[in-house]
């Protein structure tokens, strides 16, 4: 089973683009297999499509008997304005993925991932809150689990802080509340 040829293929038809027509970079990290970060350019934003943290089923990495095959797989869009230089947000987003392999951790909708440094160069965005994508499950052959897509909303660390006490919604509710644009690269945090 070629879970990252069905994947790109999954990911490139939502976006209606052809192979040729994205550009990619490569991440790769010791002791794990590389991640692709798919830059798929779409209108007036442009997305970051991750490709590799579904290679294997998200599970505890200590248990000796993980299922090869069964269990849940994530991978991680992130969706902003284009017109931005954003060094050093491939490598960022190789991290995010790869939290499954590295912490053990099962990436799911409203999870908060804190990178303890700025997601791109000059950035004031140090994590990044998880939610539902609008990639539909791609399919895999059975007893395999479909792959989620799920999106990447980058957070300051304030942000990250209420999300701690508060939680998701409540800081979603609170940028709806202010107006903010999630998808701006140079956006402020909320006031909150």
């Amino acid at each position: 089973m070629d879970v990252l040829d069905t994947v790109r293929t999954g990911v490139l038809d939502h976006y209606g683009v052809p192979a040729t027509g994205v550009d990619s970079a490569s991440v790769t990290f010791l002791g794990l297999e590389p991640i692709e970060i798919l830059r798929i350019v779409h209108g007036d934003v442009v997305h970051y499509a991750t490709l590799g943290g579904s290679r294997h089923p998200m599970g505890d990495p200590g248990d000796l008997h993980a299922d090869p095959v069964r269990g849940p797989r994530a991978e991680l869009v992130l969706t902003l304005r284009s017109g931005t230089a954003m060094p050093g947000l491939p490598k960022a987003l190789g991290i995010l993925v790869a939290t499954p392999s590295v912490e053990g951790v099962v990436l799911q909708a409203d999870a908060l991932l804190d990178l303890g440094e700025p997601l791109w160069q000059g950035s004031a965005f140090t994590a990044a809150l998880l939610g539902d994508s609008e990639i539909p499950e791609i399919p895999l052959p059975e007893p395999a689990e479909p792959v989620r897509y799920l999106t990447v909303t980058p957070v300051t660390a304030t942000e990250a802080a209420w999300v701690r006490v508060r939680g998701a919604q409540a800081l979603r509710d609170a940028w709806t509340e202010a107006g903010i644009d999630v998808r701006d690269p140079g956006r402020g945090a909320v006031t909150l």
